[in-house]
């Protein structure tokens, strides 16, 4: 058994790790790190075992992260902390030899994370670092992957396309630091490597991925800092171009969709039904529970562990490529629609 800590006691660490790491058959949570004790509390009282306690205020004896990551008897952590805090504290775990899940993005930004993959591979025999991104375990996903690949031929074009409405009300808006963003793009980061891996899954089918792109941005809800919609076109190394939309401004519209086309056929995906057309061949559709991945992700991660082997899936560089997308698209954003080369970014 692996024991582990949870650093991060949020909405997502409450709603999504916590239950992945119970379900997870080679994990124990041993212990909760928050930056408060409220927050930890809140955590630990609705966990299925008791845990050891840490955190930041009040200030007391044993308590900090610092006293949790010298625990000899805890092999790893996952770290569900706000995107400006969660490079610090991946770089501190590691040092302190546990092997680490982080939560996407891999960093704030590609520069950040470019030094610390490096920092990372500068490690003889360094424990396993994996990036949660829990698009690449739904299950919808992974299906329509295998459909693409299958399907074949060429690529013809590619769209995605994300609306959502984030209200006032929104529990995740509501979090003080993606209110006041301290990191580029706001909710577009936050969520858009999603969509940027699940794209890039399904592009990867046909050994394809976004080299250009050039996009506009614009800040439809004032309260959405900096922006929190835009469009683009984009293509690939062998010149096949396709659209990304991401909205979550437009009130009267919503939902999430990636489509693939090739010279055989079509692959159109949405979280809960994947279809593909043939030519002459009668549409197949395939129903899907929705799922987050997150307690198949957590589940992979241990296993990795186990093996001593990182799962490929969750490399910092994967999610250093879909961060790429996201901050190619922010700055063309920002440059009124300029042809970044996602490489250079």
């Amino acid at each position: 058994m692996i024991n582990v800590a949870l650093l991060g006691a949020g909405i997502f660490a409450r709603e999504e790790h916590l239950p992945a790491i119970e379900a997870a058959d080679n994990l124990k949570l041993v212990a909760v790190y928050s930056r408060s004790s409220k927050s930890v509390d809140s955590l630990a009282e609705v966990a299925k075992n008791p845990v050891d306690k840490y955190y930041e205020t009040p200030k007391e004896a044993g308590k900090s992260l610092d006293d949790l990551l010298s625990r000899n008897d805890i092999q790893a952590v996952i770290v569900a902390l706000p995107i400006i805090s969660q490079p610090e504290v991946v770089e501190k775990a590691l040092a302190a030899g546990k092997h680490v899940l982080s939560e996407k993005p891999v960093a704030p930004d590609v520069a950040g994370a470019k030094a610390l993959i490096s920092w990372y591979r500068s490690i003889n025999q360094p424990p396993i670092w994996a990036v949660a991104e829990n698009f690449r375990y739904v299950k919808s996903l992974k299906f329509a992957h295998d459909k693409v690949k299958e399907l074949g031929g060429k690529l013809v074009t590619f769209h995605m396309r994300m609306y959502n409405y984030v209200t006032k009300d929104n529990k995740y808006f509501n979090t003080s630091w993606r209110k006041q963003p301290e990191h580029q793009g706001g909710f577009l980061l936050d969520g858009g490597v999603h969509f940027a891996a699940g794209l890039r899954l399904l592009l990867g089918a046909l050994g394809e991925d976004v080299k250009y792109l050039a996009a506009f941005s614009a800040l439809l809800q004032p309260e959405l800092l900096p922006v929190d919609t835009i469009h683009s076109t984009v293509s690939t190394a062998t010149g096949a171009a396709g659209t990304i939309i991401l909205s979550n401004g437009i009130e009267f519209k919503s939902g999430l969709e990636i489509e693939i086309v090739t010279t055989n056929g079509i692959v159109n995906w949405n979280p809960s039904e994947v279809k593909v057309t043939r030519k002459g061949v009668q549409d197949e559709s395939t129903k899907f529970s929705r799922d987050t991945g997150v307690a198949a992700e957590v589940a992979a991660f241990g296993k990795s562990v186990e093996a001593k082997e990182a799962d490929p899936l969750q490399t910092p560089e994967e999610a250093l490529a879909d961060l790429r997308i996201l901050q190619a698209l922010l700055k063309s954003g920002e440059a009124g629609g300029a042809l970044k080369v996602i490489a250079d970014v």
